[in-house]
């Protein structure tokens, strides 16, 4: 795997390119944003480890730039803080996945390795129905010609699930992939997003829809 790391600590940095390196890793660093950024934007990645105190700006920050410039590589936030409302930041901001300081470099390399197989799962760049069109490239979502707002989870939740389009994805899997935890306080925030997906989506037949799978999880489906 392709690992791009921002980070500005430089006994991090070393920490992680002996650990990452003797596990196999191929590992590209980087302390200033601006420098992540042109790394990222330039090459390919399979993830991105992202500190989110940087000297020369936020993390959150760099991590909605390069998701606006298309850059779909999985991203994992380095911090110190691990609250849920910083997790949260992180996630809304484009982010896969949380790891708070101080950390087992073996569960990193986990991570890791996990965000490398799920970024190999990419949904149609788009899909179109009967008054529906769907841009994952440029993250846009149309109905009848006018653009509908998605927040950053909703499209978390609907590129996960047109990744395995046709197919079940486990309710805990969605909880795992876009909240990092299966909680109740987690679920009940699903719920919510998933019923404001649903509607944004609208109910036109031969438009995609969004099915639970009682006692299994969803299922997306292009047309119907």
């Amino acid at each position: 795997m392709r690992i791009l790391v921002v980070e500005d600590s430089s006994p991090t940095r070393l920490l992680l390119e002996r650990s990452l390196t003797s596990a196999g890793f191929d590992v590209t660093f980087a302390s200033r944003v601006a420098t992540g950024r042109r790394h990222a934007v330039s090459e390919a990645y399979d993830a991105i480890v992202l500190d989110i105190m940087l000297p020369d700006g936020s993390g959150l920050e760099l991590c909605r730039e390069l998701r606006s410039e298309g850059v779909r590589a999985p991203i994992l936030f380095l911090t110190a803080r691990g609250d849920v409302e910083d997790r949260i930041a992180g996630l809304d901001a484009g982010g896969d996945d949380y790891l708070k300081k101080p950390f087992a470099l073996a569960e990193l390399q986990a991570r890791l390795r996990a965000l490398g197989r799920r970024g190999g799962m990419a949904p149609p760049s788009r899909i179109r129905g009967a008054t529906t069109s769907i841009d994952f490239t440029a993250r846009r979502l149309e109905r009848s010609g006018t653009e509908v707002a998605l927040t950053a989870r909703e499209w978390g939740l609907l590129e996960l699930l047109a990744s395995r389009t046709g197919r079940v994805v486990p309710r805990d899997e969605v909880l795992e992939t876009l909240w990092g935890e299966v909680t109740e306080a987690a679920s009940e925030s699903l719920g919510v997003i998933m019923s404001r997906l649903r509607r944004k989506l609208g109910d036109a037949a031969g438009d995609p829809v969004v099915s639970t799978v009682r006692g299994a999880g969803y299922r997306f489906e292009p047309r119907r």
